[in-house]
């Protein structure tokens, strides 16, 4: 959820552009890693933890749209979805 996120360090190295209507990316202004994205009007922000330096905590609780991935990827015994999952609006 949105309250619960705060940048710890870096801010002022991201840049930003709006991919679609709504929606924004942010990226390490040095390095290019895309970092974050979010729609304002949603309650959440979409973290990349792959760029992140130390284990959140948490584990997936699904996997979406994997229909994009490398076939080698493996998904822990979460629930797959080759898009959305069912009932997301």
């Amino acid at each position: 959820m949105r309250e619960h996120f705060r940048w710890l360090k870096g801010e002022d190295k991201l840049s930003s552009f709006e991919s679609s209507p709504g929606k924004l990316r942010y990226f390490c202004s040095l390095c290019g890693s895309h970092l974050v994205a979010e729609r304002v009007n949603q309650p959440h922000v979409i973290v990349r933890v792959a760029t992140l330096d130390e284990d959140p905590g948490i584990t997936p609780q699904m996997h979406i749209w994997t229909s994009h991935d490398v076939p080698w990827l493996g998904y822990g015994g979460n629930p797959t979805y080759r898009e959305w999952q069912p009932g997301r609006k």
